[in-house]
C-alpha cells in the first residue's frame, strides 16, 4: 500500500495548491458526485498496472500517441473521459479485446508536461460503467457506454457497520506495522467517513494484483464487495505480522553478532598491545611444530593452505575450532617417522621363549620375518592373521613381537563395529568428525611402523552406515595401504611398514576377500602337558606377584595342576586355569593375612575345599559288550573321547538315531548302515537280518549338541559289531570319515584329539593314512606310548578293530 498512499499524500499537497479538490471524499460530496449526469458516449483510456475507483483520485503517466491525443482532446473539452484496465498488462497498442468490459468514468483533474515528452495526469473516479457498443479506433477509441447502479445496503445496517469499522481497524493496524507506509496515512483513513468512498479508496490503495481490483470493482454488490477487502486486509495483516518478526529476530541476531564482532575486535586490540594474542600463538606454535615434520613437499603443501586458511575464520566461528583440530590431527600423526627395528634374531628368540609356551609356528614365521628384514634392510610387513580357539594367547603375542623387534604396540578391538567410518573416518565437514579407528591408533603409536592388532577381526559387523570389513581390505592390502586414504585426513597416509596382526576365533565369518589378504596361522589349543608348564612358569608366579604372596607361601606340584586342568577346566586356552589359580592365590592370601596356619603345598585332596567340586573327566569305558566304540572327538576347548552305542532290535529295518546328532553325524550313520548292508559278505550276514532287524545308534551325553564327519568309521564299526557279535577290542579308538565305496578320508583337529585319546589311557589308535603328517608334527613326547594304525578303506578298520571270536 506504500507507493498508492504516497501518491494519496503528494496529490494532497498539490491539488491543495492548484485546485478546489481534495483527494478525500465526503459523504456530501460523494452524495452530489453520484447526482452527476454523464455523456453516454466516451473516449476510452486504456490503463495499464492499475484499477480506477470512484471517488478516488490518482495520477497515471501518458506516454501512447493516441492516450496523449485524447487526453489534450479531453482537457480542452468537458474533461470527461472512461478510464478501462488491460486485460494484458504488456500490451503496447490495446483495442477494445483487449480491455475489460468493466470501467470508470473520470475527471482530469490536472495535466502536467514531462521533460520526457510523456505526461502525468491526475483524474478522479466518477461512476461504474459498462462498454455497450465500441465504434471508433482513431484517433482514439470511442464507446457507447451503459452506466451501472451499486447495490447498496440500508443505511442503519449493523452488521455493514461493524464490517467498515473492522476495514478501518484493519488499514489502520496495516499502516502502524508496515514501515514503509507514512504514518500520515493514518490521518487520511481517520478522516475518511463514507462507508463507500472508504471500500474504494482502500481497494485502490491496497497491495493486490490488477484482476483482484478488477473484481472487486466488477463487484456491483456494496455488501460482497466490502467483506471482499476485508478478506483482502486481514491476510495481508497476518502476512506483515509474520513479516515483522521474522525482521525482528534477524535484526537482534544481527545485533548481537555485531556485538560480539566489536568485542572481539577490541578483545584483540587488548591482547595486541599485551602481546598475548592465543590464535597467533596456536599459528606460531603449530609452524614450530610443522617445521620438525618429516613429511614431503606435497604435504607441507597441504599443511600450510590449511594453516592459512585458519588465520582467514573468525576464531568464534564453529569452523575455527573444526580447522584447528584437523590441523592438530596433521601435526600428531607420525609422518615418516619410524622406529628403529632390533634385528637380533637370538633375542627375539628369547622374547618369544620366555611370553609364549609352544605356538612354534608362530615363532617360526616371526623369526622368518625378521631374516628376511635383515638380509634385505626393506621390504613390507607381513600381514598375518592368528586363528584359533579363545584363551591361547593370539593378541598377547602381538605384544611379545612389539618387543621382540622394538616396535610399538597398538592393538584396535574390531568387536562389534558395524560402522565404515569407524575405519576411514567422517569427513571434517561435520559436527563432531574425527579420523577412523586406524589413524588414531597410528597417531597413538607415535610410528608409521608399529605392530598394530587388530583384535577380533571375525567379530565385524555391518549396517546401513556400510561395511567396515570392506574398508579394511584396503589396510590390509600390501599393494593399497601404501597410500590409505581417510575421509577426515583427506590425503594419504603410508601404512606399508605396519606390521598387522589379525585375530579371530572364527574363519567362517570373514568375508573371501579379506581373508584372502591375510597369512592365516592356526594356533591350535593347549594339551594338558603344555598347560600344565604354562600355569608353573606363567601363571602361577604372575598370580602371586598379582596377591602380595610368593613361593614361600604357596606352591602346587605338577599332579595337582593336572587335576586343576582335568577337573576344573573346559577350554583350549588358558583363561580358566588362570582364574583357578587366581582363586587358589586369594585363598593363601586370607590365610596369611589372618595368620591362619596352613601347609604351603596344595595337596589334591584340599582343591575341593577351595575350588569346589570338579569336573570328572571322560574316562575310557571298556568294551564288554558288542556294539561299543570309543571315538575322538574336537571341541573348542579342546579333543576329548565319546563312545558311539547300537543296539538291535526285531522289527522292519528302520533306523533310530539319538544323542543330539547333527545333520552331517546322522548322515554318516545312514552311510555307516548302507555300506555294511552293500559288504554284509565281509561279517558273514545275509540281508535278510538288516531286513528283519531295527537299529539304534546312541551317543551318550544327549544335552551336548554333537556334529561331524568323523565319526563315520567308528558309528560303522560299532554297527559291525553288533551284527557279528563280535566285540571291539580293548584301549582302542578311532577317528576318520567313510565313503559309500568304503573309503577312509582323513579328518581335523588330529592333535587335539591324539591328546585327549592319551589322558583316557587308550593304547591305540584308527586314522586315515593322509592323517600319518599330522601326526609326524606332534612332539613325540605327546605320543609317547601310542599305537597308530594308518587305514585307507573300511576293511582294514573292521580288520583292526574286531575280536575274530564272537562272545
Amino acid at each position: 500500500m506504500k507507493d498508492s498512499f504516497e501518491h494519496s499524500l503528494i496529490l494532497s499537497a498539490d491539488i491543495d495548491e492548484h485546485a478546489d479538490f481534495l483527494p478525500l471524499m465526503s459523504p456530501d460530496e460523494e452524495e452530489n458526485m453520484n447526482k452527476e449526469v454523464f455523456p453516454e458516449d466516451l473516449p476510452i483510456l486504456p490503463l495499464r498496472n492499475n484499477v480506477l475507483f470512484p471517488g478516488v483520485m490518482i495520477p497515471i503517466t501518458v506516454g501512447r500517441d493516441k492516450s496523449i491525443r485524447l487526453i489534450q482532446e479531453a482537457h480542452k473539452g468537458n474533461r470527461i473521459i472512461g478510464v478501462v484496465s488491460q486485460l494484458d498488462q504488456e500490451e503496447e497498442a490495446p483495442e477494445f479485446v483487449d480491455l475489460h468490459k468493466v470501467g470508470t468514468v473520470a475527471q482530469i483533474i490536472r495535466m502536467l508536461k514531462m521533460p520526457d515528452g510523456s505526461s502525468t495526469v491526475i483524474i478522479q473516479g466518477k461512476r461504474r460503467f459498462e462498454i455497450v457498443e465500441p465504434y471508433q479506433t482513431e484517433p482514439y477509441m470511442r464507446a457507447k457506454v451503459r452506466f451501472l447502479t451499486e447495490e447498496m445496503p440500508e443505511k442503519k445496517d449493523a452488521e455493514m457497520e461493524l464490517v467498515f469499522r473492522s476495514i478501518k481497524d484493519l488499514a489502520l493496524q496495516i499502516i502502524r506495522d508496515s514501515p514503509n507506509i507514512p504514518s500520515e496515512a493514518s490521518f487520511a483513513i481517520g478522516n475518511i467517513e463514507s462507508p463507500t468512498f472508504m471500500v474504494n479508496f482502500i481497494s485502490s490503495n491496497m497491495n493486490a494484483d490488477v484482476n483482484k481490483k478488477q473484481g472487486m470493482l466488477e463487484e456491483l454488490n456494496f455488501r460482497k464487495r466490502a467483506k471482499m477487502v476485508m478478506e483482502h486486509l486481514t491476510l495481508e495483516s497476518q502476512l506483515l505480522e509474520m513479516r515483522n518478526e521474522i525482521q525482528t529476530k534477524v535484526r537482534q541476531d544481527m545485533d548481537r553478532q555485531q556485538r560480539e564482532y566489536f568485542l572481539n575486535q577490541q578483545i584483540r586490540t587488548i591482547q595486541d598491545e599485551l602481546g598475548d594474542n592465543p590464535q597467533e600463538q596456536d599459528v606460531r606454535d603449530m609452524e614450530t611444530r610443522a617445521s620438525k615434520k618429516k613429511w614431503d613437499k606435497k604435504m607441507a603443501k597441504l599443511f600450510k593452505k590449511e594453516l592459512d586458511k585458519l588465520q582467514r575464520m573468525n576464531p568464534q566461528g564453529a569452523e575455527y575450532t573444526v580447522q584447528l583440530n584437523y590441523l592438530d590431527t596433521l601435526l600428531d600423526l607420525p609422518w615418516n617417522e619410524f622406529s628403529i627395528d632390533n634385528l637380533d634374531l637370538k633375542r627375539a628368540a628369547k622374547i618369544l621363549e620366555r611370553d609364549h609356551f609352544g605356538l612354534e609356528k608362530v615363532k617360526e614365521r616371526i623369526l622368518e620375518y625378521l631374516a628376511v628384514l635383515k638380509l634385505k634392510g626393506d621390504m613390507k610387513s607381513p600381514i598375518l592373521c592368528f586363528y584359533g580357539p579363545p584363551g591361547v594367547g593370539k593378541t598377547s603375542l602381538g605384544k611379545s613381537i612389539a618387543e621382540a623387534l622394538g616396535r610399538n604396540y597398538v592393538r584396535m578391538s574390531l568387536g562389534g563395529v558395524h560402522d565404515e567410518a569407524e575405519i576411514r573416518g567422517h569427513r571434517k565437514t561435520y559436527i563432531g568428525a574425527m579420523p577412523g579407528r586406524v589413524i588414531q591408533h597410528i597417531k597413538k603409536a607415535g610410528s608409521a611402523n608399529p605392530v598394530f592388532v587388530l583384535d577380533e577381526v571375525d567379530k565385524l559387523g555391518r549396517s546401513n552406515h556400510g561395511d567396515p570389513s570392506s574398508a579394511l581390505l584396503e589396510v590390509l592390502d600390501p599393494e593399497q595401504n601404501s597410500a590409505f586414504y581417510d575421509n577426515y585426513v583427506e590425503t594419504e597416509f603410508d601404512l606399508s611398514k605396519v606390521m598387522f596382526i589379525a585375530t579371530a576365533n572364527s574363519l567362517s565369518t570373514i568375508q573371501g576377500p579379506l581373508l584372502d589378504r591375510m597369512e592365516i596361522i592356526e594356533v591350535n589349543g593347549y594339551t594338558v602337558e603344555e598347560k600344565i608348564e604354562i600355569a608353573k612358569n606363567h601363571l602361577l608366579p604372575k598370580q602371586l606377584e598379582a596377591h602380595g604372596i610368593t613361593k614361600k607361601h604357596l606352591t602346587v606340584d605338577k599332579k595337582t595342576l593336572e587335576r586343576i586342568v582335568e577337573q576344573y577346566t573346559n577350554e583350549s586356552g588358558v583363561r580358566g586355569l588362570d582364574k583357578q589359580l587366581a582363586k587358589l592365590s586369594r585363598h593363601r592370601a586370607k590365610q596369611v593375612a589372618i595368620e591362619e596356619e596352613y601347609d604351603v603345598k596344595v595337596e589334591l585332596d584340599q582343591l575341593q575345599s577351595i575350588l569346589g567340586a570338579g569336573r570328572e573327566k571322560t574316562k575310557y569305558d571298556n568294551n564288554d559288550v558288542p556294539g561299543v566304540v570309543t571315538g575322538l572327538a574336537w571341541t573348542s576347548v579342546g579333543g576329548d573321547i565319546l563312545f558311539i552305542e547300537s543296539s538291535l532290535t526285531k522289527g522292519k529295518g528302520k533306523l533310530t538315531l539319538t544323542g543330539n546328532l547333527g545333520d552331517v553325524m546322522k548322515e554318516s550313520a545312514v552311510i555307516a548302515l548302507e555300506f555294511l548292508k552293500s559288504h554284509s559278505d565281509w561279517l558273514g550276514l545275509t540281508q535278510e537280518l538288516f531286513d528283519e532287524t531295527n537299529v539304534h545308534i546312541h551317543v551318550p551325553e544327549g544335552a551336548t549338541p554333537k556334529d561331524g564327519p568323523s565319526a563315520g568309521i567308528t558309528m560303522l564299526t560299532s554297527l559291525a559289531s553288533s551284527f557279528s557279535k563280535r566285540k571291539v577290542k580293548k584301549n582302542l579308538a578311532m577317528t576318520g570319515e567313510i565313503t559309500l565305496r568304503g573309503e577312509v578320508l582323513p579328518v581335523g583337529g588330529i592333535k587335539e584329539k591324539i591328546l585327549a585319546a592319551k589322558r583316557a589311557n587308550i593304547k591305540e589308535i584308527i586314522l586315515c593314512d593322509r592323517n600319518r603328517r599330522d601326526i609326524e608334527e606332534i612332539t613325540a613326547d605327546y605320543v609317547k606310548g601310542l599305537t597308530f594304525h594308518y587305514v585307507k578303506s573300511m576293511r582294514e578298520v573292521l580288520d583292526l578293530a574286531l575280536e575274530k571270536v564272537k562272545r
